[in-house]
């Protein structure tokens, strides 16, 4: 029965595959990027700004300051990049005590309002107003079942 154990155990580890070293020296081939500007400026006060370009075309830059006396800080900026599709990407935007509200041609825009309403929605709403009407004729009609105290 040992011998069977043992034997069982010798077996998954041999099994077992071992570490590629090959994969982590081919990590080290890609292709690196260089970094053309990298400014960073920060102050006492807490305002800073932050210019980063680099050798394939992405591009930051970013200024913040503090708000009021909550310590938060109010930030605002651009990135750029290429998209794997050759669409080049810029988004602008703002970070304050109203959130992130960012800009770019490429975010989705909701349709304008007031937008034509299909007619079954308006069917459904239509339909909807008039149980609530019947249902408070009912409620308005029967007597109370609760028991309230005498005045």
């Amino acid at each position: 029965m040992k011998f069977v154990l043992l034997a069982a155990m010798a077996a998954v580890a041999v099994a077992v595959p071992r570490p590629d070293y090959k994969a982590a020296d081919s990590m080290e081939k890609k292709d690196v990027v260089p970094i053309i500007q990298d400014d960073r400026v920060h102050e006492e006060d807490g305002r800073y700004h932050i210019e980063v370009k680099t050798g394939n075309g992405i591009t930051i830059s970013q200024s913040g300051s503090p708000e009021g006396d909550s310590g938060a800080i109010s930030k605002a900026g651009e990135y750029s990049y290429t998209a794997p599709d050759g669409t080049i990407v810029r988004m602008k935007f703002v970070a304050n005590a109203n959130g992130f509200q960012p800009e770019s041609d490429l975010l989705p825009v909701a349709p304008e309002f007031p937008h034509p309403i299909p007619q079954f929605v308006l069917d459904q709403i239509a339909f909807a107003a008039a149980e609530d009407a019947a249902r408070a004729r009912a409620e308005a009609s029967a007597p109370s079942s609760k028991y309230s105290s005498p005045n």
